[in-house]
Formats: structure tokens, sequence, C-alpha cells
């Protein structure tokens, strides 16, 4: 665990935008691509909230990723953030 000894570091791995509202869906997940968070913010919480490349986040609060393919693609996501991001650097 990165972070601290309660959470764990996780990295922004997919960045969507749908429907009528255009809400935007991010997605953090850790290295393993194991675990992840779901966040659906509307375009005014966005534009107020800082997208970091990394969030430390309570491991009670992620989920399980079930589908083997979109682990992989976690993990290789935020392997590849890790590698060209500082964890508080905006994207």
């Amino acid at each position: 665990m990165t972070g601290s000894e309660e959470t764990v570091r996780c990295w922004l791995v997919e960045r969507s935008s749908f429907g009528d509202e255009r809400m935007v869906t991010l997605v953090y997940a850790p290295p393993e691509g194991d675990r992840h968070l779901t966040q659906q913010l509307s375009p005014n919480l966005l534009r107020r909230k800082r997208v970091t490349a990394a969030m430390d986040i309570e491991p009670e609060r992620l989920a399980p990723v079930e589908d083997g393919e979109t682990r992989k693609r976690y993990a290789a996501e935020a392997s590849r953030l890790a590698e060209t991001h500082d964890p508080d650097e905006e994207v």
C-alpha cells in the first residue's frame, strides 16, 4: 500500500462523459488493477474539483474488478500514469 497505512494509492485509469447531463465518470485503480473506485461528477462540480493523477483511497471504498481484461487494462493504465505523473498532478 502506498499513501498511508489506512489508504491505497490509486491512479486515474478511465475518464468518460455520457448522458444528457453530460456526467463525467472517473475511475481510479491501484497498480494491480484488481479494485477500483468510480466517481460520477457533473460538469459544474468537475470545474470546482481538482482531478489529480492519483488519490489515496480507503480500502473499504474500493470495489473488486471481476473482469480479467478490465483488470489488465486498469493495471496497465495505473502503471503508465504512475511512471509519467506525480500523484498530485492535475490531469
